[in-house]
């Protein structure tokens, strides 16, 4: 598959939320992940969209990158990241269709550290999370008419009903789930098939992987995702809330 060459144009907030609208009603809650890539590819075109990659594995940009060749994937380099993490940036970068764009806060974490104090993350998560991931994402997104997430809604009950599609009123454009629908098997087992890049922290019992303060492993069993901020009442970063 290839992506059309159709221009996003700059199309108003109103013309991304009917492109939203009819993919809800064309697509539904199950089709299938190439589906959701077809739909895509008819309103937009490489340079409109962009994936939004987290480096727990190179899955999505993958996947994504068959239909979208040299896709744009936006990585939000915190500061705060495991060196595995960073390793399987570099090895997307260097071995997929794609080209990888690292998105940095305002702040580095020193001059976090000194406007707000150390460690910001331990005492208030919600505030770094914002100033590390969410507004750094929002202003790289702008520009593009559409962005795919990796989500799926296996991970957590906060994320069971995940659409396939949706407009991101937060930032004003369309979002993709394409994979939402996908087991952590099935993702494996893509992984597995295309040879894809895998943060190795997913062998090593941390099947969600954040910043590195906020993320320990998990036992056996537990929610995939109760190693993020452990202890807290937080589930979230807020990027996909």
């Amino acid at each position: 598959m290839s992506a059309t060459n159709v221009a996003a144009g700059r199309r108003t907030s109103d013309e991304l939320r009917a492109i939203a609208r009819a993919g809800q009603e064309e697509l539904g809650f199950h089709a299938a992940a190439d589906e959701v890539l077809a739909f895509a590819a008819r309103h937009f075109g490489v340079r409109d969209v962009a994936v939004a990659g987290s480096m727990s594995d190179g899955v999505l940009s993958h996947f994504v990158s068959q239909t979208f060749p040299g896709i744009d994937v936006l990585f939000i380099d915190t500061g705060y990241h495991f060196e595995e993490t960073l390793r399987t940036r570099d090895r997307v970068a260097a071995e997929l269709d794609v080209r990888v764009i690292d998105v940095r806060p305002e702040l580095t974490v020193a001059e976090q550290d000194d406007r707000f104090g150390r460690d910001l993350f331990a005492r208030d998560p919600a505030e770094c999370c914002r100033m590390r991931k969410v507004e750094p994402l929002k202003k790289a997104l702008v520009g593009y008419g559409a962005w795919f997430s990796g989500v799926r809604r296996d991970e957590s009950p906060t994320r069971a009903n995940a659409p396939l599609v949706a407009f991101d009123e937060a930032r004003g454009l369309v979002k993709f789930n394409p994979i939402a629908g996908w087991s952590s098997e099935e993702a494996a087992g893509y992984s597995a098939r295309h040879g894809v890049p895998i943060n190795l922290l997913l062998t090593q019992g941390y099947p969600s992987i954040g910043c590195a303060p906020c993320t320990s492993p998990v036992a056996e069993g537990e929610d995939p995702r109760a190693g993020r901020w452990a202890g807290l009442l937080k589930t979230e970063c807020g990027i996909h809330l």
